[in-house]
C-alpha cells in the first residue's frame, strides 16, 4: 500500500513539473534561443482586452520594420512602454526578451514548483525536498516580479 501511494504521489509531482515546463517553453524557447530570430523593440500604442500592439523597430540584421506587432497583455507590458522583443517565426506576434523576458517566460514553472512542493512534502513525506522546490519556485517568481 505504501509503495502505491509513493508511486502515485511521485507521478503527480513529476506530472506537475512537466506541465510547468510545457507551459513555460512556448514563450521561453523564443526568448532563450534567439540565434537567427528577428529581434528589436516595440513601442506599445494600443492595448485591448488580451493583447497590446505597436510599431516594431528592428535591431538584428535581416529583421524588417513592421507597422504593427502584437504582444500578450500582461503585467509585463504597459501602454506607452518600449520593450525589447523577439518575433515568433511566421507571425506578427512578439515576446519580451532580455532578463525580464526570460524570467517572465518561466513563471508557469515557478507556480508548478510551488504546487509540486506541497505534493512532495505532504504526499511523499520528503519535507526537505519540498522546501527546496518551494524555495526555488518563490525565488523564480520573486525574480520575475522584480525584473518586470
Amino acid at each position: 500500500m505504501r509503495f502505491g501511494r509513493l508511486a502515485a504521489m511521485g507521478a503527480v509531482a513529476v506530472l506537475i513539473l512537466i506541465a510547468g515546463v510545457w507551459g513555460s517553453w512556448g514563450s521561453a524557447q523564443h526568448v532563450m534561443l534567439t540565434k537567427g530570430r528577428e529581434q528589436g523593440t516595440v513601442r506599445l500604442t494600443r492595448c485591448g482586452e488580451d493583447t497590446c500592439a505597436g510599431p516594431y523597430t528592428p535591431v538584428s540584421a535581416g529583421s524588417t520594420a513592421r507597422a504593427r506587432v502584437e504582444i500578450e497583455k500582461s503585467v509585463a507590458v504597459r501602454k506607452g512602454g518600449i520593450y525589447t522583443v523577439v518575433i515568433k517565426p511566421g507571425s506578427d506576434e512578439v515576446v519580451r526578451s532580455g532578463p525580464a523576458g526570460v524570467l517572465y517566460a518561466w513563471v508557469p514553472l515557478g507556480g508548478a514548483l510551488l504546487l509540486a512542493s506541497v505534493v512532495v512534502a505532504g504526499g511523499l513525506g520528503r519535507v526537505r525536498a519540498g522546501w527546496v522546490l518551494a524555495g526555488t519556485g518563490v525565488a523564480l517568481l520573486t525574480a520575475a516580479f522584480v525584473a518586470v
